[in-house]
């Protein structure tokens, strides 16, 4: 996803992608806990980091997770800068955002499973 950094960057976004500052093939907990220790969000397409959240517990970091089919700056870029500015507080606090074409969802962390 690193043709969305140039966006973010205009947005006041800062942004690193992981292959920057990370192993490509190291588990997704490495980056999760990168991003912890930073104060990063996890801009995601895949589903594994909410899952991940879920079943930690986890109060962080948050993740923005995006649910479309064409996952391009060009197509959803307007609605990524919407979603990251409406959400703004929740993000900083710790949140699991999940946003497609149609509706954004937010989850505040932890993400306690009720049984």
């Amino acid at each position: 996803m690193t043709e969305w950094i140039p966006l973010l960057q205009a947005a006041g976004h800062t942004v690193v992608h992981w292959s920057e500052v990370g192993d490509p093939r190291a588990p997704d907990t490495v980056l999760m806990q990168w991003a912890i220790t930073y104060d990063y969000t996890v801009f995601t397409h895949d589903l594994d980091f909410g899952t991940m959240l879920a079943f930690s517990g986890a109060e962080g970091p948050s993740v923005l997770q995006v649910r479309c089919l064409n996952v391009l700056p060009e197509a959803i870029g307007t609605l990524v800068l919407s979603v990251l500015l409406a959400y703004a507080d929740e993000i900083e606090q710790g949140a699991l955002v999940v946003a497609d074409e149609r509706r954004a969802r937010v989850r505040i962390l932890p993400l306690i499973r009720q049984n």
